[in-house]
């Protein structure tokens, strides 16, 4: 499960079909060099998106991917 304190780029290279979660919410994570050290929570943060319905939608893809 990802929560908030997990890292951009751990959860991406563990699960790239979040991708399109975060271009859904305008998240350029991957070609943005804070995305080297910064969680998710924190690049949430930093962009004024709701964390919570973030991880929430996020952990959705990956349950309905690993089906």
């Amino acid at each position: 499960m990802i929560t908030k304190d997990t890292g951009i780029i751990e959860a991406v290279q563990n699960h790239p079909e979040i991708l399109e979660v975060f271009a859904a919410y305008g998240l350029g994570c991957i070609g943005c060099m804070a995305a080297h050290f910064e969680t998710i929570g924190q690049g949430a943060i930093a962009h004024g998106i709701d964390v919570d319905a973030l991880i929430t939608d996020i952990n959705k893809v990956i349950a309905e991917t690993s089906k």
